[in-house]
């Protein structure tokens, strides 16, 4: 239970620094005594359901703890998603509370909400609202994009939570991880529990810049030199990335002719599929990067590649909290306490979840992914292709900054490409990439497309893509570019 998170808290030393922010640091007591005040604020304003929509900060941190102490459900908002997504969110949860650094914009949501007050630079906003059915002992609620694009709730238990977070601290017991840089969102949940939970539990300090000061541009991508910068003079043990920020930051590292800061003793990546190459190319930079598995349903990482039993190609063996099986039909399946249900949908029938995801235990246990059941094409050959394994490929690539793979019951597959820079030629690339792939493999044509991002609805929060919204959009496209190749062109 959160018992053993706030244990952990309560058995360090008063003045050791826990959370640092810029110009601010945060003891153990003075966050003991911040939870504390808020969640007693929280418990005054008989909050139900409190929404969080702020950048990273020790504030964001102690909200999610007041949370979890008042008994409070905290919602977490990411600051990508769109007024119509945030609209969603707060009416399917009901929130009835919002701290926020953003209060101008959330009063034009027009959600009924009225600021009560101030809490360290936050706006503290409530309204009036007949509460949700939520699914009992709902500690969390965290919104993924699904299939449609349209933001899903997930409903976690604190315990859950904790197990994972209790998990990869035994997992990684003998990495000496003091420092612990928060480089992705804290609403998303990775970062939440990997990020905060875990490196509470060991007794490690949390550092918490803004994002913007971390190379987040928004809608301008990312900055890898500023994140250089950054944990050059932070120097931590730990960052967690998502692969599309450890291809940016690889590629700086190498343009820069720079390596990774010594003091990083353990980079984790996850939230889409990594290729071998880029694992390698990051490891020549010097990032100690550890590929790793997992799911909202499940508390976040379920897998995780450690230091001394790194094996490049799969994403580790399952966590200790988790019960993994792969079905015949490949698919995985996962127990694990976090999960008590969807937003507005029936209570699950199992205590397992099915995940969608494709894969197979090597016979050391180490898991191997190949793709997600829903994305597989089959085409007009009858050749069962996963695109994650294209994708991958065509995303290790230096000139490529995202990919979509289709080509379902198409002679020859297409693909969707962003490129790293405007303007830039991919056909190098797609050529690099369909060498080592086998003849029915090969992309027989593609598309320069502009970003896919969470604010166009092209992308998730850790930013994988869209697939439906993307080929919905660029339906016309595809079939523009398969009409104009000749049957000749098709390797059997």
């Amino acid at each position: 239970m959160s018992e053993r998170l706030f244990a952990a808290l309560a058995a360090l030393p008063d003045a050791q620094i826990v959370l640092s922010e810029p110009g601010r640091t945060l003891t153990a007591a003075a966050l003991r005594l911040d939870i504390e005040q808020l969640a007693q604020r929280f418990q005054q304003h008989k909050a139900r359901v409190v929404a969080v929509l702020a950048d990273n900060s020790a504030t964001w941190v102690v909200a999610d703890l007041a949370a979890m102490h008042a008994g409070a459900v905290h919602l977490p908002l990411p600051g990508f998603f769109s007024d119509t997504q945030l609209r969603h969110t707060l009416e399917q949860t009901a929130a009835d509370l919002l701290l926020t650094d953003q209060a101008a914009r959330c009063i034009e949501l027009d959600a009924g909400f009225n600021a009560l007050g101030q809490w360290n630079g936050l706006t503290l906003l409530q309204r009036e609202i007949a509460p949700a059915a939520l699914p009992a002992g709902t500690a969390k609620i965290s919104f993924t994009s699904g299939s449609s694009g349209q933001p899903k709730g997930v409903c976690l238990s604190a315990a859950g939570l904790v197990d994972t977070a209790a998990a990869l601290c035994s997992s990684l017991a003998d990495v000496a991880i003091s420092r612990h840089l928060a480089v992705l969102p804290l609403a998303l949940l990775l970062e939440n529990v990997a990020g905060v939970y875990a490196p509470l539990l060991r007794g490690a300090t949390i550092v918490l810049p803004r994002l913007a000061d971390l190379g987040w541009r928004g809608m301008g991508g990312f900055d890898p030199v500023q994140l250089q910068r950054q944990v050059g003079e932070i120097q931590p043990d730990s960052v967690i990335l998502v692969p599309e920020l450890l291809k940016a930051w690889t590629l700086a590292l190498r343009a820069l002719r720079q390596r990774a800061p010594a003091s990083l003793k353990f980079v984790a990546v996850g939230g889409a599929r990594c290729d071998i190459g880029l694992l390698k190319a990051a490891h020549d930079v010097g990032l100690p990067v550890h590929e790793g598995y997992g799911m909202t349903e499940c508390g976040s990482v379920v897998c995780l590649n450690r230091p001394g039993t790194n094996r490049p190609g799969s994403v580790g063996r399952p966590l200790p909290h988790v019960r993994l099986q792969v079905d015949a039909d490949n698919e995985i399946h996962i127990e694990s306490r976090a999960f008590l249900g969807y937003l507005t949908a029936p209570a699950p029938t199992s205590k397992t979840y099915a995940t969608g995801d494709i894969g197979e235990l090597d016979a050391d246990g180490y898991l191997h992914l190949s793709g997600r059941r829903g994305n597989l094409i089959i085409t007009a050959y009858g050749r069962n292709i996963a695109p994650d394994w294209i994708e991958a490929a065509l995303l290790a690539q230096p000139e490529i900054a995202q990919a979509v793979v289709v080509g379902e019951a198409r002679a020859s597959l297409s693909a969707l490409l962003v490129p790293q820079q405007a303007d830039t030629d991919l056909t190098a690339a797609v050529a690099r990439v369909n060498a080592g792939l086998p003849d029915y493999a090969r992309i027989g044509g593609w598309l320069a497309c502009a970003p896919f991002s969470p604010r166009n609805g092209l992308a998730t929060g850790n930013g994988r893509p869209v697939r439906t919204a993307i080929l919905r959009q660029y339906g016309a496209d595809l079939e523009s570019l398969y009409s104009a190749k000749e049957p000749a062109d098709v390797v059997l």
